[in-house]
């Protein structure tokens, strides 16, 4: 009934008596006392309950709630309230590795879901479920890419990948001897002609990154770019913002082998950075080479559905040298936090909240364009993000909107600002911001 009291006196005594001591002393006699700290702890004094919550309240005061037109991705997306309720029960809330089937049916049915909704909206064969975030996510794509071209060990990244993503993939690149070079960006979208001159069946080249819509929020035209990688005997790796996902090409489409991204825009707060999941799907050709783990559907000797664990490549269960990644677990607790969103919202409300967040987008750049301070920096179609310049001092800009409380956009470059908008920015928040630009 009480799993997170503190143990009473007795719980302790009992627990003692059993490892045959007689005190706490006792259990560290082989500590010397020298190095035993014996001071006080630089704690506060003991709250009640209500002044615990008054505290809390007084802190929480101290943060500035602003509306935000930021994205450069994570995006401010509307959490459906039924969604923290339901996490909060102790089962999901507290529920680790569900390594024990038979005891395990929800949770893994659950995952089983996510990994349906995320192939379904990528348009893959395969999803796992499921890595920690985005970042995370693509760097382990990138190092499935490698294992999959054998000696291959060099990867080609576009320019036009959001710039954090390319740091952790560096990370992981830098200790895993792989070769990343980046393919130039030619007016805010891969050059197709640099990308092809880096590939060749003898160039090396284990896989191609390219994002959607990418870091300038441009929706790319990727024709011809998984024609150029497969000739190559290269994977095409595409990173996505999935909630956008419901209205765009998915990168099955685009004739992906990997598909990877953040599943943060699918109604997780941004609840300062994190937790959020990251989903990486594939080609069936390609399972093996997935890290994490995958739920699998079969029938129990009764010939009732059941699920359970497959084809798990983690180092928890064979040799570490051959383990397909070193992520041990998982952000399963997020995964089931996307899937009850893309059930509650379904098929047309992802699309509207999509279509809301895009229509949203373009009446903030045309009304900034309106006021002849701004020019759109890439003359190229865009989604719900966009990069202005701005005539002006933009780091006034920003904080006569932060004074008036707005999160507006974010300086990409000296004189130029990207704003997002998402299905929660109404026409009275964005004419707001407008009135606080210097006509």
């Amino acid at each position: 009934m009480f799993k997170y009291f503190p143990h009473t006196p007795s719980d302790l005594q009992t627990m003692l008596s059993a490892v045959g001591v007689d005190s706490i002393d006792a259990l560290y006699a082989d500590v010397p006392e020298q190095v035993r700290f014996r001071g006080d702890y630089q704690l506060p004094e003991e709250m009640s309950e209500l002044e615990v919550r008054q505290l809390f309240e007084q802190l929480g005061a101290q943060n500035k709630q602003l509306t935000c037109f930021a994205g450069a991705g994570v995006y401010d997306h509307y959490t459906p309230a039924v969604i923290p309720q339901l996490l909060s029960r102790s089962e999901l809330l507290t529920s680790y590795t569900p390594y024990q089937a038979e005891i395990s049916q929800g949770t893994l049915h659950y995952i089983f879901e996510y990994q349906s909704m995320m192939a379904a909206l990528t348009g893959m064969d395969i999803s796992n479920a499921s890595m920690y975030d985005g970042t995370t996510a693509t760097a382990e794509a990138m190092m499935m890419a490698v294992a999959a071209g054998k000696k291959q060990n060099r990867f080609l990244v576009s320019e036009t990948v959001d710039p954090k993503t390319v740091a952790v993939m560096k990370t992981y690149a830098h200790f895993h001897g792989i070769d990343i070079e980046m393919v130039p960006a030619k007016d805010g979208v891969t050059d197709l002609s640099s990308l092809i001159s880096h590939l060749s069946p003898q160039s090396g080249v284990a896989g191609v990154m390219v994002q959607q819509p990418n870091y300038y929020g441009i929706v790319e035209d990727y024709s011809g770019f998984a024609d150029a990688c497969h000739a190559a005997k290269s994977l095409f790796v595409m990173n996505s913002v999935i909630a956008d996902l419901a209205v765009l090409k998915t990168p099955a489409e685009w004739g992906a082998d990997i598909a990877v991204g953040d599943g943060q825009s699918l109604g997780i707060p941004m609840q300062f950075g994190g937790p959020y999941v990251g989903y990486l799907c594939c080609t069936e050709k390609l399972i093996r080479k997935m890290p994490g783990r995958i739920v699998g559907k079969t029938v129990d000797n009764r010939g009732q559905r059941a699920f359970v664990l497959t084809l798990q490549a983690r180092e928890q269960h064979i040799r570490r040298q051959k383990a397909t990644s070193n992520i041990c677990s998982n952000q399963s607790l997020m995964a089931l936090f996307v899937t009850v969103y893309c059930s509650l919202m379904g098929r047309q409300g992802l699309k509207e909240a999509a279509q809301l967040s895009y229509a949203g987008a373009h009446y903030l750049c045309d009304r900034l364009l309106a006021t002849g301070r701004f020019k759109l920096v890439y003359d190229k179609p865009f989604f719900n993000e966009f990069v202005v310049s701005y005539d002006g001092d933009v780091d006034a800009l920003q904080r006569r909107f932060i004074d008036n409380g707005i999160f507006g956009g974010i300086k990409v470059a000296d004189g130029q600002l990207m704003f997002a908008v998402t299905e929660k920015r109404t026409k009275e928040e964005i004419d707001r911001l407008l009135q606080f630009i210097e006509h």
